[in-house]
């Protein structure tokens, strides 16, 4: 294992098995994070897709709020995909009020249209697939539409920034789990083994 770091999925709803099964395939231990408590013994954390607005009411009522902009706050990694990104945005379009108001992005919801609208694009990323392609799956996809100043664009398309890193955190609009490809999650992972 990778310097015994452990990192933990958001597991509250969403693809949670995907990402826990994807980090391992990295050498790193994962676990399954059900409740606050639980951030403690962990370096990083995955916020996966799902429902953004199910995610935030649950990040609500098993009192997560606090404790994940804490441990934001002390420089600990975090990764939001899809609805994670929706999550941890400081703005997004047609949502009054935020949810955790982590990364200085503005997000729209959806779009790239509904479920049936999902689709799969080959994207070029900055520090991770430079040469050869990453294969990004976006299902009922948000996308970034404008970043703050600090916050880094690794990825984007004809719609907008789809991955993106604000210091400790980094958030993108596909879902590189259901993938197969480690890349985006090893470079996670070097982002908590920097930390």
């Amino acid at each position: 294992m990778a310097g015994n770091i452990t990192i933990g999925v958001l597991a509250l709803q969403g693809a949670v098995h995907e990402h826990l099964q994807i980090i391992e395939s990295c050498g790193v231990r994962s676990v399954a994070i059900k409740k606050p408590s639980l951030l403690k013994g962990v370096d990083g954390l995955i916020i996966p897709g799902g429902e953004s607005t199910t995610i935030g009411k649950l990040i609500d009522k098993y009192g997560f709020t606090e404790e994940l902009r804490k441990f934001a706050g002390e420089g600990l990694p975090i990764f939001g995909t899809c609805a994670g990104l929706i999550v941890m945005a400081k703005r997004v379009k047609g949502r009054h009020g935020e949810l955790l108001g982590l990364v200085d992005v503005t997000v729209e919801r959806n779009a790239f249209g509904r479920q049936i609208d999902s689709f799969e694009r080959d994207i070029s990323i900055r520090d991770i697939a430079e040469d050869k392609p990453f294969r990004a799956i976006f299902i009922r996809a948000p996308v970034i539409v404008e970043v703050g100043g600090n916050v880094s664009v690794m990825a984007e398309v004809e719609e907008g920034v789809v991955l993106a890193r604000e210091r400790n955190l980094m958030v993108s609009a596909f879902h590189p789990e259901l993938t197969g490809d480690l890349r985006i999650h090893k470079y996670f992972v070097g982002m908590v083994k920097e930390n």
